[in-house]
């Protein structure tokens, strides 16, 4: 089904709520058009194009809710669907955290929609595949990737007034690169909402690079290093700390924000002073929608972190009318503040230290501190000097995000990455943070 517009979708909202006889009805439209390239051993295996439509329609009667989801949008399958949704809501047994959808409330239209990326075609994914390959058989290299594009839409509407609806867009671009004989690999990652910001042959050069350079790792001692993570590296650490910023489980006891004796950690000064993350639906280089579809809520720009203190912490509708606390829609990119520096020059101003591309297979240990253990990969250095002096065996590490934040020596230059581990779009800086604990080495490249 084509990507619908405005007039369309709120059409089909308002049949669906004029069919329904409960209390509340909400209705939620969305649909995608997801280009893909995939290759590997330097030929393309796999291509295609996806695309979907679907409406949910969720109801409540008092305190009994039903859902209900189809892709057909006929009458009769509308019908159906909100049929189905009455019939499961009166089955329902009464849900005593219900809270009433919002009134009418007006949503600020954030600027998630580029031209340039709805107008890619087969074309372009083909040669942003042919760049690495071609450029990776030239050097006795082997490429492997995966691009893709997606352009998309999101329309919310309850039978209070609520009505939201807007486009986007975005691309993401990974591209792994081995020597022939395996033993070096390096690993890029590209993430835009404007293809027009991307450079495939850029990108895969600092694939290639890494690759070459990894070959030779020799093995350095397990230990607490000076360390330079490119955003990509802090990026699904950093995740896993920010998934935790939620009111109740902090007021409950069950996260690093907990407070001894109860209560939670809001005011409290728990990083560097250079700290600074905030989320704004508005941001130039990382535009979200301006509503949270869970809860129907309007976001706003807010401060989560200010000069190393807990600013603000997330209260959904029920946890906030219990707390006494203002709900808002929860935020849809975290933004750090960082430098203007790039990864080259925290290198040069390093007189001994690690370089890391990439950390993977990450595990919670504590979810009270947020320790962390995981694996670096794909490209990890030894620095010396202010230089790359040799490549170095990969290592486990057990870290905490919470106590890498308070080890800031310098941020670097801000990266688009939409981490694997993370609800939100970023924007994260690169990072030199000093006493990185390695606890092991890795033999995987």
């Amino acid at each position: 089904m084509k990507i619908l517009n405005q007039e369309e979708t709120k059409r089909i909202s308002d049949k669906v709520m004029s069919l329904s006889k409960a209390d509340e009805c909400i209705v939620t439209i969305n649909g995608s058009r997801t280009g893909n390239i995939r290759y590997a051993r330097n030929a393309v295996s796999t291509a295609g194009l996806v695309e979907n439509t679907q409406l949910s329609v969720s109801v409540a009667f008092g305190k009994k809710q039903g859902t209900a989801v189809v892709n057909e949008f006929d009458d009769k399958s509308l019908a159906k669907a909100v049929q189905r949704a009455e019939e499961l809501a009166k089955l329902a047994p009464e849900n005593p955290e219900f809270m009433p959808t919002p009134d009418k409330q007006a949503f600020k239209v954030s600027d998630t929609f580029s031209k340039s990326t709805d107008a890619i075609n087969p074309e372009y994914r083909a040669q942003v595949a042919a760049y690495s390959i071609e450029a990776c058989k030239k050097k006795g290299l082997v490429a492997a990737g995966f691009f893709t594009d997606q352009s998309s839409f999101e329309t919310v509407a309850n039978s209070r007034g609520v009505f939201g609806h807007q486009s986007q867009t975005g691309i993401d671009f990974t591209c792994t690169v081995r020597t022939e004989d395996g033993r070096g690999s390096g690993w890029v990652r590209r993430d835009a909402q404007d293809v027009a910001r991307f450079d495939p042959r850029a990108a895969a050069e600092v694939a290639m690079e890494k690759a070459i350079r990894s070959a030779e790792a020799k093995a350095l001692e397990p230990g607490r290093y000076t360390v330079i993570l490119e955003p990509a590296a802090t990026s699904d650490l950093l995740a896993f700390m920010f998934n935790g910023f939620d009111a109740r489980s902090a007021d409950e006891g069950r996260s690093f924000l907990s407070k001894k004796g109860g209560g939670n950690r809001m005011g409290d000064k728990l990083f560097d002073e250079q700290v600074n993350v905030w989320a704004d639906p508005w941001d130039k280089d990382i535009p979200v929608l301006p509503w949270d579809n869970q809860t129907l809520l309007a976001r706003e720009r807010m401060d989560i972190i200010k000069n190393g203190k807990i600013a603000s912490l997330n209260y959904s509708p029920f946890w906030g009318k219990k707390q006494d606390k203002r709900a808002v829609g929860q935020p849809g990119n975290i933004i750090m503040a960082g430098g203007s520096k790039s990864t080259e020059e925290l290198i040069a101003s390093t007189k001994k230290g690690i370089l890391v591309t990439r950390t993977w297979y990450i595990r919670m240990v504590d979810p009270q501190t947020v320790l962390l253990t995981g694996l670096t990969r794909d490209g990890t250095f030894y620095i010396e000097n202010g230089k790359i002096k040799h490549p170095v065996k990969n290592f486990r590490f057990n870290e905490s995000p919470v106590t890498m934040l308070n080890n800031i020596e310098e941020l670097g230059r801000p990266e688009v990455l939409a981490g694997d581990e993370s609800q939100f779009q970023l924007l994260i800086p690169a990072m030199k943070v000093r006493d990185f604990n390695f606890t092991s080495l890795s033999d995987a490249v």
